[in-house]
């Protein structure tokens, strides 16, 4: 379960079990009416479909579930308008997409959200993960994202199927 924190809408306390941990939410918040580019992270039941990590990293990620190696010609399609609108995607592509290698420890290791991906409508948003968060905990671009030590304390726990409940 994620809780939007009291003292900041922009950060919250996620909920494994008896586990507690802190949390980045998107730039927009928490919000019931997701679209595409606003930032907001979806209140939402969303189930963990899969999983990823960067390539070459040498950190054993004993998750529950297999996570695919990411590289440089991985991405993720965030055009509305695109047939391959939030799905994974080969790079060069030639509508808008994000990278999954990055430079920063954001996609270090990261989870794949159903959120408009099994039942997919344009424009109401994608690329929605379980992610690292940046240091300080500065907002996502509507990914919920984690201490790296946390995530790495969680990942045996998540599973396919895993919710993930924001309220």
């Amino acid at each position: 379960m994620v809780r939007v924190s009291p003292r900041d809408r922009l950060k919250a306390l996620v909920q494994f079990g008896p586990l507690p941990f802190q949390a980045a939410l998107g730039r927009g918040g928490v919000t019931s009416f997701k679209r595409e580019g606003d930032g907001g992270t979806p209140r939402a039941r969303m189930a963990v479909l899969s999983g990823f990590r960067k390539g070459g990293m040498l950190t054993p990620d004993r998750a529950g579930l297999k996570l695919r190696r990411v590289g440089g010609r991985d991405g993720w399609c965030d055009a509305p308008g695109h047939g391959r609108y939030n799905r994974p995607v080969r790079l060069p592509f030639p509508a808008s997409h994000e990278t999954l290698l990055r430079n920063d420890v954001l996609y270090d290791f990261g989870f794949v959200l159903d959120w408009n991906i099994r039942s997919r409508r344009r424009g109401m948003g994608s690329a929605i993960f379980l992610h690292v968060a940046k240091p300080g905990f500065p907002p996502t671009e509507g990914c919920i994202a984690l201490k790296r030590g946390d995530m790495l304390r969680l990942m045996p726990l998540i599973r396919r199927g895993t919710v993930v409940r924001v309220v």
